[in-house]
């Protein structure tokens, strides 16, 4: 399985970075204000509506006076550099060419890598004329967008796709793609090269009670009860507050590419401490890569019953979106809970990799539209006819009928919660997708009545002059 590319966005402070980054991933992640420098640190998504997955890095804007946070912003950005497999630099079509474009493009120059020069808002200016200045730049033809409203962002991610190397791969798992893959991932100091120790009986990883002390993933195949495993230890992502070494951050990366190539996430949290918002956006990336999930609650032995309680109630109100995943109480120092790990990583690995017949699946299909009509759109009943299976890690159901693009969203859940129900899966989210047949008759109504219209108006006109 190849590695997830990466995409860097870099440039001066306020020329809207982290306005292009919501809309590549869809949502409103990157703190987004008309205050230069309010990205400091690195920020992580995944791009929607690609036909290739990819990752893309939000840097901290490149200030000329680089000194303090700033010059620490400025080393974030050459990690990004680093770590990226395409570089969109980007500068503003309001302020015009600037001394620091000038030097950031000479610096951009120098990497054996694609940079695509952008240039953002451009709303309500002459296209042609605002670029003209940026083409001293030595960046070749530049890309026009306003990525407030989204304009020009599509033909963006089309260009960047064709500069995308074709496979990014990596050793560890080239050998063992048969192996059944496990992430575990976490926030810093939670317990998880402890956890990786205990299930291989055998420290292989280094265990220290100083958060950060893994900084990249480690992989690490074996075999258990004749089933052929890779662990993926992975470097702890921490909120970002309280990252101040490089190094650390540069693992993020890691720990995304290596929830995207795992069968199987074990989600670790320490029970003892509160849920965080990071924990919360970590396991929304898991959902995104659509990874089968268990959440592991950590130093479950040290709590009491209305600890335990109090946690449980935390899982359930903060991680409510995760309503597949299983939880599952352990100590990873004491072993308790541990050995049933693998039992649960064999059934939600089936669950993942599950192979679904069309004869069972428009089966069920029946049956669910029969106990739970579709809901109507004007005076026609939307109809569902047949389903496939288009997909595993995650498992993929695709449905077939007319004016399926009307269905509301609690209907779909019904689907799905259905599907899953039927299909005992466990662990795994499952994803249903709907496709209606082409209708070569659509729009032709509106074309016959402004037909009609032209023809009215003509008579209309003949008429008065006849007068």
């Amino acid at each position: 399985m190849s590695l997830l590319p990466v995409i860097a966005l870099v440039g001066r402070p306020n020329v809207g970075k982290s306005t292009l980054f919501n809309s590549m991933t869809q949502s409103r992640d990157a703190l987004v204000a008309d205050f230069p420098g309010l990205t400091r640190d690195r920020k992580y998504g995944r791009v929607k509506n690609t036909e290739r997955p990819c990752l893309v890095v939000d840097t901290g804007g490149i200030a000329d006076d680089a000194e303090g946070i700033e010059s620490v912003s400025r080393r974030q950005v050459q990690m990004a550099l680093e770590e990226a497999d395409v570089v969109l630099f980007m500068v503003d079509a309001r302020q015009g060419l600037s001394a620091s474009d000038k030097v950031i493009a000479e610096d951009l120059r120098k990497l054996a890598k694609p940079v695509v020069l952008v240039i953002n808002k451009t709303d309500g200016l002459d296209a042609a004329v605002v670029s003209v200045d940026f083409y001293s730049l030595g960046l070749g033809e530049p890309v026009k967008i306003a990525a407030s409203h989204g304009r020009g962002v599509p033909e963006l991610l089309e260009q960047v796709a064709g500069l995308l190397p074709v496979e990014v791969t990596d050793t560890p798992l080239q050998d063992d793609d048969k192996n059944i893959a496990i992430a575990i991932v976490g926030r810093p100091n939670v317990g998880k090269s402890t956890l990786v120790n205990r299930l291989l009986g055998e420290e292989r990883v280094i265990v220290f009670d100083q958060p950060g002390t893994t900084r990249d993933s480690i992989y690490i195949p074996f075999e258990r009860d004749g089933k052929r495993y890779t662990l993926i230890d992975t470097a702890g992502v921490r909120r970002r507050a309280r990252v101040s070494e490089t190094v650390e951050k540069f693992s993020v990366i890691k720990a995304l590419q290596a929830i995207e190539r795992a069968h199987v996430v074990i989600y670790l949290i320490d029970a003892s401490e509160a849920i965080t918002d990071q924990d919360a956006h970590l396991l929304g990336l898991v959902l995104e890569a659509g990874r089968a999930l268990i959440i592991g609650l950590n130093k479950w032995d040290g709590l009491s019953i209305e600890q335990r309680t109090l946690v449980k109630r935390q899982v359930d109100i903060k991680l409510s979106f995760l309503e597949f995943a299983e939880k599952h109480p352990i100590s990873a120092l004491h072993g308790s809970g541990v050995g049933k790990l693998f039992d649960v990583v064999s059934k939600l690995y089936s669950s993942a990799m599950v192979d679904m017949s069309t004869p069972l699946l428009t089966k069920i299909l029946k049956e669910a539209t029969s106990a739970h009509q579709p809901p109507m759109v004007g005076t026609r009943r939307i109809k569902l006819k047949y389903a496939h299976q288009g997909g595993r890690n995650p498992p993929v159901v695709i449905i077939h009928g007319s004016q399926t693009d009307a269905l509301p969203t609690d209907y779909k859940r019904f689907l799905t919660n259905y599907y899953r129900d039927k299909l005992g899966l466990s662990g795994t989210p499952l994803r249903l997708a709907f496709k209606s047949p082409n209708n070569p008759f659509q729009g032709l109504k509106n074309k016959l009545t402004e037909r009609q219209t032209k023809k009215r108006d003509r008579l209309v006109r003949h008429h008065k002059q006849k007068k």
